[in-house]
């Protein structure tokens, strides 16, 4: 069974394209344009394997998302996909949970270097 990989960025390029790289290479993708979108969507019973979230968008950041998720979902993985590379806020990110950080842009190879390192089985 494939792995379900949800990505919650608020552009729609950035889904587009970790979409389409994740799809190749065997992964069920869903998606969402920001954290509250998200969190919705798992309150409501959906639990991705592995989530990769966009630090940045409006209505809840992913810091806020991370801290709400990790009370419904306490061991998936999370990365941090972002233009931001300040220690404070990687420091902050995994003080509330984050399992990785990736900087923006992020090669296609190198994302599924480091999902498969995450997701263990797949």
């Amino acid at each position: 069974m494939k792995k379900t990989i949800f990505i919650i960025d608020d552009s729609a390029t950035v889904i587009m394209s970790l979409k389409t790289t994740l799809e190749m290479n065997g992964y069920a993708v869903e998606s969402a344009s920001n954290g509250k979108m998200a969190l919705d969507k798992m309150a409501s019973g959906f639990k991705p394997d592995l989530i990769i979230t966009d630090l940045n968008m409006p209505i809840m950041n992913g810091l806020e998302f991370i801290k709400n998720v990790r009370q419904i979902l306490k061991f998936t993985p999370i990365l941090i996909l972002t233009t931001e590379s300040e220690q404070s806020k990687k420091d902050e990110a995994k003080k509330l949970g984050a399992t990785g950080w990736l900087v923006k842009p992020v090669a296609g190879t190198d994302l599924i270097n480091v999902v498969k390192k995450v997701l263990p089985g797949s």
